[in-house]
């Protein structure tokens, strides 16, 4: 008898689990002809996720010594770069194998190391470089998970990322650029692939909200030039921005409305509304609010656009319900959630025939739309 088709009863799952969760059967396992092969690939992948943490460490290391950048000339001995990043030979010897075993740098006959393709992809992947040395914040959060867990009076994140509590006036203008950087670097990717999901064709004025520098405004208004474009962040932000659409171009048909969306009304007139990476910023009751303003703010027939990696739900996802889930735990204010869990704070708002197809990067962004009822 199974409690659901196909799949065995709970109680046999259950002993099973609790059998192989015994040492000598693991042993007895990684012998037996017809189990080794099983037991040996879960014992790689279990001693992977134990390395994790130093795997994170070595690359971290390869971008502060600035040792992709040294490569991209051609290959170099352990020596030549050690004098170069002020690292002893014998310890960037170290660095460059777990570099190459790592797949991020090749190691040929002479004993020397070059870029290998994975290696020279992360220098092509916008703003990639910038939010490792970014976690340098976010590993001083993880160094005690069950702190974190227990929710500690502070993060590193939480100071970090100060516009998500509703920070605004007296913000430091070099905190406001440090974080409208990282961001801006960030939504590249962002867009490219909500611009493959999404159809912007009987589309007529795009609002984003909480939209930073423009960023991704910009890479829509590049991509779709019939587009009026509207830019609603706070003040702190918003030079950078007219900047960014001077220089891109869009001056004329973009324009900038400064405020929080905490106690500022919507600027209305756009029949579609972006939020890109925004409510996973935020607590629920924040995010139920902004909904809510965004539904005012569109006309009968206007489109929510939401974009911004989500959690799995019932299916747990490694980028969503692992990197992701914690990190917006450290930032002590939002969460990552499912499209489902998205969708259903859509639905109390007002919102009507919401949708979200399948990822094409899920550890980028996943995408939901909705429209106001017409």
């Amino acid at each position: 008898m199974s409690d659901t088709a196909g799949n065995p009863p709970r109680w046999r799952g259950s002993w099973l689990n609790r059998f192989i969760a015994r040492p000598g059967f693991q042993s007895w396992a990684s012998k037996f002809p017809l189990t080794r092969g099983q037991a040996r690939r879960d014992g790689a992948v279990l001693f992977n996720v134990v390395q994790g943490f130093v795997q994170s460490q070595v690359l971290m290391a390869l971008v502060e010594l600035d040792i992709l950048h040294r490569l991209r000339a051609g290959p170099q001995t352990a020596q030549t770069l050690g004098l170069a990043a002020q690292v002893p030979p014998e310890k960037m010897q170290v660095l460059l194998q777990a570099a190459a075993a790592l797949k991020l740098l090749k190691r040929d006959g002479a004993g020397r190391f070059g870029l290998a393709r994975k290696g020279a992809a992360l220098m092509g992947v916008p703003g990639l470089e910038a939010m490792i040395r970014h976690h340098r914040a976010f590993y001083a959060d993880m160094a005690d998970p069950v702190a974190l867990l227990r929710d500690p009076g502070h993060t590193a994140l939480s100071e970090f990322w100060p516009y998500v509590f509703g920070a605004k006036g007296d913000l430091d203008p070099e905190v406001a650029e440090t974080y409208s950087d990282l961001m801006a670097q960030s939504q590249q990717l962002v867009a490219e692939d909500t611009l493959r999901a999404v159809s912007f064709a009987d589309v007529r004025h795009l609002m984003d909200v909480g939209g930073g520098t423009g960023a991704f405004l910009a890479a829509v208004g590049r991509a779709e030039p019939h587009l009026k474009l509207t830019l609603f962040d706070l003040p702190e932000v918003t030079p950078s921005a007219a900047a960014r659409f001077e220089t891109e171009g869009l001056q004329a048909r973009a324009q900038i409305h400064a405020g929080s969306f905490r106690d500022s009304p919507l600027p209305q007139g756009a029949d579609m509304i972006s939020l890109i990476r925004v409510l996973y910023d935020h607590a629920d009751e924040t995010v139920s609010d902004l909904l809510g303003a965004v539904f005012d703010a569109l006309p009968a027939g206007g489109r929510l656009l939401v974009s911004e990696p989500m959690g799995g739900g019932s299916t747990p996802d490694m980028a969503g319900d692992v990197y992701f889930a914690f990190y917006t735990m450290a930032m002590k204010t939002g969460r990552t959630r499912s499209a489902d869990e998205i969708a259903a704070l859509c639905a109390e708002a007002g919102f009507e025939a919401i949708k979200s197809p399948k990822p094409a990067r899920n550890f980028v962004t996943r995408v939901l739309t909705a429209s106001k009822p017409g």
